[in-house]
């Protein structure tokens, strides 16, 4: 992923994997921390691969609950392995840890209508960002909606390609500062650092909108 990243001339990803109520493929039974090992493999590996060939690769996860998901930036691994309570709470308790923990939270495609979301739900009040362009969308309408959503509640706007294969990178974000770790993201998100988005592999600087 990392090496297909690149050679589409992205400068950093983010791994986000599922999280624990989204359809992870770590075994839940493991002890906690040894959970969290497993599943920040995905990103060890591919920041190994970006270490090699000039890629940043930071470290997030996509917090899910009844299919509304959060994309969660801002923390490692080690505040990831010492929390957890995180799999326990509803999404409400969810986003005020980690708004107390100094994280970053963007709504990942907030008006996807599929099968496994049992309905859509809105928090403006506890995240920093919604995903108005989603590579993973079925529909155009869902992008509309999403972006309908943050003009009207004045959210921060990101794009993210949703990618689960090789192929599928297309969306992203322009930034007027290097993200050179997780950490960055909120900064660069609360700061207004965010300058344009890329959509469907094109890049979109704010007020060049179509």
């Amino acid at each position: 992923m990392a090496r297909a990243c690149r050679r589409l001339g992205y400068d950093g990803m983010f791994v986000t994997d599922h999280f624990y109520h989204g359809n992870t493929a770590v075994d839940r039974s493991l002890p906690w921390e040894e959970w969290v090992r497993q599943f920040s493999l995905g990103y060890y590996h591919a920041k190994e691969a970006g270490d090699q060939i000039g890629l940043r690769v930071c470290f997030g996860w996509e917090y899910s609950w009844e299919g509304n998901d959060f994309l969660t930036y801002g923390l490692p691994p080690e505040w990831l392995a010492a929390h957890p309570e995180t799999v326990t709470l509803e999404p409400i308790e969810y986003l005020r840890l980690i708004r107390k923990s100094h994280g970053c939270i963007v709504h990942a495609h907030p008006f996807r209508q599929e099968n496994y979301v049992r309905y859509i739900k809105l928090l403006p009040d506890l995240v920093d960002a919604a995903e108005v362009w989603n590579g993973g969308n079925r529909l155009a309408d869902f992008n509309d909606r999403a972006k309908w959503y943050a003009e009207s509640f004045g959210l921060r706007q990101t794009s993210g390609s949703d990618a689960h294969w090789e192929t599928a990178f297309s969306g992203g974000i322009l930034t007027a500062r290097e993200i050179r770790s997780t950490e960055d993201y909120p900064l660069i998100v609360r700061s207004d650092r965010i300058c344009g988005l890329i959509e469907n592999r094109e890049d979109i600087l704010f007020g060049e909108q179509k």
